[in-house]
């Protein structure tokens, strides 16, 4: 594995490259990579300042989180999911569907770096429903390099909306929930809660910066074995303001200011109505 331990107190992988429409980048994370910027900004809704500052951070955070899925689909339509940029930015750009975490964090990340920011890919372990954690390259997740060191995530469903200080111990609201990250040996763990109950794990991970290539073997784990959560049940879920909406299995569940509703998906039909209306995804396969 190519890897390069982060010592620096900003520990880039990628170089800022010029700003353009077009980004072509040869970094070490995404070897030849082709993005068009103003279309993925446009596909994220995106029309804000465009300064690599804390506030572009936030902004386009929550304007990914808003707008692409998380979703293990392709999964499901017999759709190899490759950790290639060209073909990334193909599905979730121009194809306007979701993905997971290798997926949209790795794409995301080029965008961030097309844009001037610093960034770095690092292996996150996932805290299961067994309390145990998974293996290394889990979960890819993504630290920006500003005066400030932020946590970075648009691919873990389910979490923060903003970017968190990772280099602050105290509790980081947020909404109705509070976030932390803590040292443990080698480690940091990111840890949330309500508004009432205990914190809960999320994930563990360390400051080793990774390439894309990197994830490859457990990308191909993930969509292919037995043994992997995301092969047990389709999934795709989305923020909305005040809450989230999403498909899990045939189960519709939309959420908002913490009210619950469930509503059962009992056809194909009205399966495929659904993903098209609350996420504008359109699946051809019958």
């Amino acid at each position: 594995m190519h890897a390069t331990e982060n010592h620096s107190a900003y520990g880039p992988v990628y170089r800022n490259p010029e700003r353009g429409d077009i980004f072509d980048g040869s970094s070490s994370a995404t070897p030849e990579a082709h993005i068009d910027v103003t279309t993925y900004l446009n596909r994220i809704d995106y029309d804000g300042p465009l300064t690599p500052d804390a506030d572009t951070l936030r902004a386009l955070q929550v304007a990914h989180l808003y707008t692409v899925p998380f979703e293990n689909l392709s999964i499901y339509l017999d759709e190899p999911i490759v950790l290639d940029v060209e073909a990334l930015f193909e599905k979730v750009v121009t194809r306007r569907r979701g993905g997971f975490c290798y997926e949209l964090n790795g794409l995301f990340a080029t965008l961030l770096q097309a844009l001037g920011f610093r960034v770095d890919m690092f292996s996150a372990r996932v805290r299961g429903s067994d309390k145990e954690y998974g293996p290394a390259f889990d979960h890819l997740t993504l630290l920006v390099s500003l005066s400030e060191r932020w946590l970075v995530d648009v691919g873990f469903g389910d979490s923060f909306l903003e970017p968190l200080r990772l280099d602050v111990r105290e509790v980081q609201p947020q909404g109705e929930r509070c976030y932390r990250i803590l040292d443990d040996k080698a480690e940091l763990v990111l840890e949330s809660k309500g508004r009432e109950g205990e914190w809960t794990p999320q994930y563990r991970f360390g400051t080793t910066a990774y390439h894309l290539a990197d994830f490859a073997e457990m990308c191909r784990y993930h969509q292919s074995s037995p043994e992997s959560h995301f092969t047990e049940n389709t999934v795709c879920t989305m923020a909305a303001p005040g809450g989230r909406v999403t498909i899990s299995g045939t189960r519709l569940i939309t959420t908002t200011s913490g009210e619950r509703i469930e509503r059962e998906l009992s056809d194909k039909p009205y399966y495929s109505n659904t993903l098209r209306e609350q996420f504008n995804i359109v699946i051809d396969k019958g």
